[in-house]
């Protein structure tokens, strides 16, 4: 059975990443790529990681998290301690993410609320030739 190879270029244009991302990643222990002379040469299991962190980190996992997501996606199934810990992280970002939005619309809100009085000082005519200078 062959398996199917990539290059780190191979991986950087499917991906839109980097090949320097793609050592650091390497680097940081999260691939582990084989090598024919100085080329790196990366499997499915790679491609699959490269995948599994960069969705991490558009969640916001920093990547300690990311390479312990990472060992319960090789680990065996069934490993339940694992999965709960997964879990939590999920349940953890996702509130960390509702509070962010909660402070965006507020901020959203208090931007609606100054223009729109900015908007009708304008239409009041309060909006003179010295409106700009106020620094």
């Amino acid at each position: 059975m062959s398996s199917v190879l990539y290059s780190i270029g191979d991986l950087s244009r499917e991906f839109g990443v980097t090949t320097r991302t793609i050592r650091f990643y390497e680097d940081q222990g999260l691939l582990s790529p084989t090598r024919d002379g100085q080329n790196r040469i990366y499997g499915p299991r790679d491609r699959v990681r490269l995948k599994l962190i960069l969705r991490g980190k558009r969640l916001g996992f920093s990547l300690k998290e990311i390479k312990k997501l990472i060992e319960l996606y090789d680990a065996p199934e069934g490993e339940a301690g694992q999965l709960r810990r997964f879990i939590e992280k999920i349940r953890a970002r996702r509130s960390e993410l509702l509070s962010q939005k909660d402070d965006i619309e507020q901020v959203l809100d208090e931007l609606d609320s100054l223009e729109k009085r900015a908007a009708d000082l304008l239409a009041a005519g309060h909006g003179g030739a010295s409106a700009g200078s106020g620094d």
